[in-house]
């Protein structure tokens, strides 16, 4: 149904922003997969490739191998992503 995207979190151990953004997920009922760039610089490295930014959490929202990302602070910019991906999800 309209739920049919791929989440994906990229986040890192000790991130309050993180947890603030996996738990707005879990409650809503959105499964997500988790990037841990705790230990990793090279994924920091990609997401700098692909979004000019090596901070987290980064959220990618998205189907059929295509992608957006949310790369801003709050919960704000996620809710209002997601809206625009799950027009039911209001």
């Amino acid at each position: 149904m309209a739920k049919n995207i791929d989440v994906i979190v990229w986040s890192k151990q000790g991130c309050s922003y993180c947890d603030e953004v996996k738990t707005y997920l879990q409650q809503q009922g959105i499964s997500y997969k988790t990037v841990d760039v705790t230990h990793n610089d090279a994924f920091r490295d990609i997401l700098e490739t692909k979004y000019g930014v090596r901070y987290v959490p980064v959220v990618e929202i998205g189907s059929n191998g295509v992608f957006k990302a949310v790369t801003e602070i709050g919960l704000e910019h996620l809710k209002a992503a997601l809206v625009a991906d799950i027009p039911s999800h209001a």
